[in-house]
C-alpha cells in the first residue's frame, strides 16, 4: 500500500498548488481501508477539517485513479506519530489531593520584581519570565542552561553565549535569567543591554572623557549582552568589552551573550573575544517546531487575555513558521480581525487560504548532490555509491537529509541513492539526532542551503 498510496499523492499534487500541497498532504499518511471507507491519518485536527472540508474531490479522484477500490475516507488525528515535549517555564501538575507548581527551575516564592519606578535600573523587562516562556525540543538545551545560571551564577556555564535567527526566543530567555535571578537574590547586580548600548556608551565616554565609564559595566554580578552580531567592525568597542568580558570571568560573575550566530561567523571579531564567548557553553536556539508554536501561541493569547480555539491556534502553527514574532504579528492580526467585524477567531481562519511561504527555490536532486559533494571535497559518484567510508557516508546522510526536506518522498530518495526504505529511514532518523546535538553540522547544513538559494 505504500506504494499505492505515493501514487495517490502524486495524483493530488497534479491537482493542487504547491502551497496547499505542502501545507495540508506533506504530513497525511495512508492507514486502512476497512469496508471501503479509507482512512487517513493527519497530524493534527486542523489539517484534517481542511482537507475534509476543501479536498475531499480531489482525495477520492485521486483514490480511484490509483485503483484503491472504496466508497469513501475519513480522518483521524495520528496519535502515535511522535510529538515534542511543549512545556512553560512552570508546569502545572495535577496532584492527588490539589495542584502543584513545579517550577523548572527551583525558584522559592518571593516578593514580585518592583516596578519600572522602584527597581533599579538595569534594563531588564519584567513581563519576561521562565513561567511565561515556551519549552520545546528547539531550546530545552538553553533552558537547561538557564537553570543551572539561575541557581548558581558564575559558576558551570559562564559565559553562556546564545545564538539562533531572529525572533527565536533569545531576548525573552536572557532576560527571563535576569528577572528569576534578581527574584531569587534581590540585592544582585543584573545588567541587560545590547551590543549597540555598551558602543554608545563607549563612544560617548571616549569623546567626554568619562574616566569611570567602564565600571558602570564592570561593577555588576550579571551581565546580559544582546544583539551581539552588532558589534562587527567596532574594533575600539570589540577591545573595550574584551576587557570587560576578562575582569567579570576573572571574578567569576556571570556574563550572558546572545547573537543571531556564532562569534566566529562575525566578520572582523577579535579571535580571543570570539574564543573566550565560545569556552563556556554555546547554544543555538532554533526554529519552533509545529507543537512548540502551538504552545507560543496559547501562551501569547493568555498574556494578553484573549480567548483563542485550538483550530485557530493550529491553522497559525501551521503557516507561520519564520519566527515567534512573525506569529506573535499574525495572532494579534487574527485578533484584530475578529474584533472589528464582531465575529470569533475562527471564523475569521475559516474564509482564509493557507498564509503564503516564501517562495522555495526549486533545485534538482542531481544539483544537492553536487553541492553536498563539493562542499566536502568529494565527487557525486562517492555520494551515490555504496562506500561506507565516514566522510562520505555523512556527506551522504547530509544529501539524503536536504532532499527529504525539500519534499521527496522516501521511496524517491531511495531510487535516487540506490537504497532501500530501511536504510533512508535510518539515515533521517541519524540526521534528526545529530543535527539537534551538533550545532557544527548545523552551521555546515545552513551554508549549503544558502549555496543552494544563489545557484
Amino acid at each position: 500500500m505504500p506504494n499505492q498510496w505515493q501514487t495517490v499523492l502524486d495524483e493530488i499534487k497534479s491537482n493542487v498548488s504547491d502551497m496547499a500541497f505542502n501545507t495540508y498532504f506533506g504530513k497525511v499518511n495512508f492507514c486502512s481501508e476497512p469496508g471501503g471507507v479509507v482512512i487517513l491519518k493527519v497530524p493534527n485536527v486542523f489539517i484534517g477539517t481542511q482537507i475534509e472540508k476543501k479536498y475531499k474531490p480531489v482525495i477520492l479522484k485521486a483514490l480511484k485513479s490509483s485503483n484503491i477500490d472504496c466508497k469513501d475516507f475519513r480522518v483521524a488525528e495520528d496519535d502515535k506519530s511522535a510529538k515534542t515535549t511543549v512545556r512553560r517555564g512552570v508546569e502545572i501538575i495535577e496532584g492527588d489531593e490539589d495542584t502543584n507548581k513545579r517550577p523548572i527551575v527551583k525558584i522559592p516564592q518571593r516578593a514580585p520584581i518592583k516596578k519600572d519606578d522602584e527597581r533599579q535600573d538595569n534594563g531588564l523587562n519584567p513581563r519576561f519570565r521562565l513561567s511565561n516562556y515556551v519549552v520545546g525540543g528547539n531550546n530545552d538545551l538553553a533552558v537547561n542552561a538557564a537553570q543551572h545560571i539561575i541557581e548558581n551564577p558564575g559558576s558551570r556555564y559562564n559565559p553562556l553565549f546564545l545564538y539562533g535567527g531572529s525572533g527565536f526566543g533569545k531576548t525573552h530567555l536572557i532576560q527571563a535569567i535576569g528577572n528569576e535571578i534578581l527574584e531569587r537574590n534581590p540585592k544582585m547586580k543584573v545588567r541587560y543591554a545590547t551590543i549597540e548600548e555598551f558602543y554608545k556608551g563607549f563612544v560617548s565616554s571616549m569623546k567626554n572623557k568619562i574616566d569611570d565609564w567602564s565600571n558602570q559595566w564592570r561593577d555588576v554580578d550579571v551581565l546580559i549582552i544582546d544583539d551581539f552580531q552588532y558589534i562587527e567592525g567596532k574594533d575600539a568597542s570589540q577591545k573595550e568589552f574584551f576587557h570587560t568580558f576578562n575582569e567579570l570571568y576573572r571574578h567569576n560573575k556571570q556574563v550572558i551573550v546572545a547573537s543571531d550566530r556564532l562569534p566566529s561567523q562575525i566578520r572582523d571579531v577579535d579571535t580571543r573575544l570570539a574564543s573566550r564567548l565560545t569556552m563556556g557553553v554555546p547554544v543555538d536556539i532554533q526554529l519552533p517546531d509545529f507543537e512548540t508554536r502551538c504552545a507560543i501561541l496559547e501562551a501569547k493569547a493568555e498574556m494578553i487575555g484573549a480567548d483563542i480555539d485550538r483550530p485557530t491556534v493550529e491553522y497559525l502553527a501551521e503557516n507561520i513558521r519564520t519566527n515567534v514574532r512573525d506569529l506573535e504579528g499574525e495572532l494579534n492580526r487574527i485578533l484584530l480581525l475578529a474584533e472589528v467585524r464582531g465575529v470569533s477567531p475562527r471564523e475569521i481562519i475559516d474564509n482564509l487560504e493557507p498564509i503564503s511561504q516564501p517562495a522555495k527555490r526549486h533545485v534538482s536532486p542531481k544539483q544537492v548532490v553536487d553541492k553536498v559533494a563539493k562542499y566536502y571535497n568529494l565527487s557525486s559518484k562517492d555520494l551515490l555509491g555504496a562506500s561506507r567510508l565516514k566522510e562520505i557516508k555523512n556527506a551522504r546522510n547530509i544529501a539524503i537529509y536536504l532532499l527529504r526536506e525539500d519534499g521527496l518522498s522516501t521511496p524517491q530518495l531511495g531510487r535516487e541513492f540506490h537504497k532501500d526504505h530501511s536504510t533512508i529511514l535510518h539515515s533521517l532518523k541519524v540526521m534528526t539526532k545529530k543535527i539537534k546535538e551538533d550545532f557544527n553540522l548545523r552551521e555546515q547544513i545552513n551554508e549549503i542551503r544558502s549555496k543552494l538559494s544563489t545557484n
